[in-house]
């Protein structure tokens, strides 16, 4: 059963003083920026500032991610490089439009492994998907690397690439976010929404929280410490489903040790997918209830 990844908290690479404290905030991720959010001249800064809020001990409790520049820039190699030597978790790849991208990144990462002794395979991927072209190849992205925790929708690049507009009502983002849960879902890997850009309008932030949990998605990126609570709680089962979910599993395991097949609640069947929803409830209340 997979790890919460509920939160995953952008962090500027270049900006010292969230690099020295984000940990406080206790997202299931920190996600460290190397790309879009740091400036041409300020790369290398962000990359050695990177290099060692990674090596920090209090990020050594909390899954580290850093989104990297493309190898097809100036500074993607020397990124990977280095935040593989640091001990990064995962790799964020921006712009993924083919299975060939994610083939690359994970030479270069195994490569980087070997080179500064750090166990290969260890360091894990995560594919952001920003384009029409990495929508359609979206299932060939998820299953390219058993490195992958997961795939992300990137939208503002996504819609640029579409020649629209974000809406409140999210229309334009339906089909992309469909197409990344099910090739997650094909490939067995997780699926995570992008970001909400603005930051001051709470509610438009918990509906589209709402909406993507509904949707199926595991998590979403975010850009503001404010937002991690709400979506903890959003994602956190409710004190009916946590009942719900604890007589599934009692009932199942009296079937089970009466060596019946047959398992019902409440005169309803309940059958081996009820059941493995109920154990994720159950994991996803160890981190609280809904309130």
């Amino acid at each position: 059963m997979s790890k919460l990844r509920r939160s995953m908290l952008f962090v500027p690479g270049s900006n010292a003083a969230m690099l020295s404290n984000s940990f406080i905030y206790k997202p299931d991720a920190i996600m460290f920026d190397l790309e879009d959010s740091v400036s041409i001249r300020e790369k290398d800064t962000a990359r050695m500032l990177v290099f060692n809020a990674l090596q920090h001990p209090m990020y050594q409790n909390i899954e580290t991610i850093v989104r990297v520049n493309g190898l097809d820039t100036d500074f993607g190699v020397l990124d990977v490089k280095a935040v593989v030597k640091a001990g990064v978790n995962a790799v964020r790849l921006a712009k993924t439009d083919s299975a060939q991208d994610v083939h690359n990144m994970e030479a270069l990462i195994a490569e980087s492994e070997k080179e500064f002794g750090r166990e290969v395979g260890s360091t894990k991927m995560l594919a952001a998907i920003e384009s029409a072209m990495g929508i359609n190849n979206a299932v060939e992205i998820a299953k390219a690397s058993k490195r992958l925790i997961g795939i992300a929708l990137g939208a503002e690049d996504y819609v640029r690439d579409l020649r629209t507009q974000r809406t409140a009502e999210g229309v334009e983002l339906l089909f992309a976010r469909c197409s990344i849960l099910q090739a997650a879902r094909a490939a067995g890997i997780m699926a995570f929404d992008t970001v909400y850009s603005d930051a001051n309008n709470e509610q438009g932030f918990i509906h589209e929280a709402e909406h993507i949990k509904s949707l199926g998605f595991d998590g979403k990126s975010l850009i503001n410490p404010r937002q991690i609570e709400i979506i903890h709680n959003i994602f956190a089962p409710s004190q009916k489903e946590v009942d719900y979910a604890n007589a599934v599993i009692e009932v199942a395991a009296e079937a089970e040790a009466q060596g019946s097949g047959v398992v019902s609640l409440n005169g309803k069947m309940v059958d081996a997918p009820i059941i493995e929803r109920a154990r994720w409830t159950l994991k996803r209340a160890q981190s609280g209830i809904r309130q």
